[in-house]
């Protein structure tokens, strides 16, 4: 039986002047629709990130209608585990990830998340800074944008592309001390994945017409060794892309009027918007470029397409999408911080009351992920791993254990239908976790 503890210092102040007003949340009808649009933008943005472009090298490994279900299915999922998360966050009074999860199973299991929370922000925030790296200076493969339009120069040195945006677009950003505060960046930002979405659509659907595109597959390939080993890490990559559980409560915590009625609105307004977006992707980026596609998609856009105005189209894709991730990046930060806080700075006053603190923290980070995006070739590298460990964890495995576990304990318990949806969700994530990391560790020695 999980043992009532009393909050941190993180959540101490907090859970004694809410108290009263969380024992009404999880009963308010929340009718208004105050604050719902700038809280899907920060959830979207949690979700729409790097993610998306290692979704078109799944559908080849897929195929196109298995892949379709499998983006479609695991939008559902992630629903109902948001869901489950956030019925026990307002049932415990938790105000973090790491709390909830000590409720239900101790403090190791808190230590254990916030741990799993550090290495998988981590880990997206170097895709991110790779993709930025690979776009704006190239790699060995793809010409990057500046090389194209200007010619040698210094900006082909990736490192140091990735240096002056740190510090001149990240940075700023990072230092935010509020998740309410990127609400405006993270509309932007969803704005332009939107534009992406259209722009690749759009030119998938004048080459269908033409007659310009291959046929796609439409099932997975099983014949050979490389094939099935996709198949088991492909999975784990496609979690990871919808991960969002560790920004739940700082989102919920700031949304105006807040009440699970409203947040949950909030959570399938988003799981709509992103199977949309990641469908759209998915299927606009495997007919244009085929078994060709790269595990990260935006790379293809480096060269000519068969339709008028495909350099500048490419182009705005490319550099559209950039900004998109330099947007995306300080959402992901901002949990990243606050757990690596949690971690190191266990029982001292409440991070936002610490600006030192805060600045002295991301600054190190951001010279952490720095070192790391150079260091890590491929962003496929880096997805292959997170998705089948930390991921699976945060957003399936963690969220099932702490219905399981909370279930009645002050307040309503599961049905027997959500017991059991709890279970299997619980099953299936340990073993796509199992199942891709002996595929990675396999994929590594042949």
């Amino acid at each position: 039986m999980a043992v009532k503890q009393e909050p941190s210092a993180h959540g101490k102040k907090n859970a004694d002047n809410d108290d009263h007003n969380n024992n009404l949340d999880y009963y308010s009808k929340g009718s208004n629709n105050e604050g719902v649009y700038s809280a899907v933008f920060n959830l979207t943005t949690t979700i729409i990130g790097a993610g998306i472009m290692a979704l078109p090298a799944t559908m080849k490994v897929l195929g196109l209608i298995a892949g379709l279900v499998m983006i479609i299915l695991m939008g559902v999922i992630t629903e109902v585990s948001v869901e489950l998360l956030l019925r026990f966050t307002v049932q415990c009074k938790a105000t973090s990830y790491g709390e909830v999860v000590r409720q239900a199973l101790g403090s190791p299991g808190r230590i254990l998340a916030e741990i799993f929370i550090v290495v998988n922000n981590a880990g997206i925030l170097v895709v991110y800074m790779i993709i930025i790296g690979d776009v704006f200076s190239g790699s060995e493969e793809h010409v990057g944008v500046f090389h194209q339009w200007f010619g040698n120069g210094i900006w082909d040195d990736r490192r140091l592309v990735m240096l002056i945006v740190l510090i001149v677009f990240l940075a700023p950003l990072c230092a935010l001390d509020k998740i309410e505060s990127l609400s405006m960046s993270s509309a932007v930002s969803v704005v332009l994945a939107v534009l992406f979405v259209v722009i690749a659509c759009l030119v998938a659907s004048i080459m269908l017409i033409k007659g310009k595109l291959a046929a796609p597959r439409l099932m997975p390939d099983f014949s050979s060794t490389k094939a099935i080993l996709d198949l088991l890490v492909v999975i784990p990559i496609m979690s990871n892309a919808y991960v969002c559980h560790f920004n739940i409560q700082p989102i919920y915590n700031e949304l105006k009027g807040r009440s699970p009625k409203k947040m949950n609105k909030v959570g399938r307004i988003t799981t709509v918007i992103c199977v949309t977006v990641y469908a759209l992707t998915a299927l606009s980026g495997y007919l244009l470029f085929g078994e060709n596609t790269e595990a990260d998609v935006l790379t293809n856009f480096d060269k000519p397409l068969a339709i008028r105005f495909s350099a500048v189209l490419n182009y705005i894709i490319r550099v559209g999408y950039i900004f998109h991730l330099i947007l995306v990046f300080p959402v992901i930060h901002f949990s990243l911080r606050q757990n690596v806080d949690a971690l190191a700075f266990s029982g001292v006053a409440p991070l936002s009351e610490s600006k030192n603190r805060c600045l002295g923290l991301t600054c190190a980070i951001l010279g952490v992920i720095f070192l790391a995006s150079v260091m890590i070739p491929s962003i496929w590298t880096a997805f292959k791993f997170t998705g089948a460990t930390t991921a699976v964890s945060l957003g399936f495995i963690f969220p099932a254990l702490i219905a399981l576990r909370l279930s009645g304990k002050g307040g309503p318990g599961l049905t027997s239908g959500e017991k059991l949806l709890s279970w299997m969700m619980l099953i299936l994530a340990i073993t796509v976790s199992i199942v891709g990391v002996l595929g990675n560790v396999y994929g590594l020695s042949v």
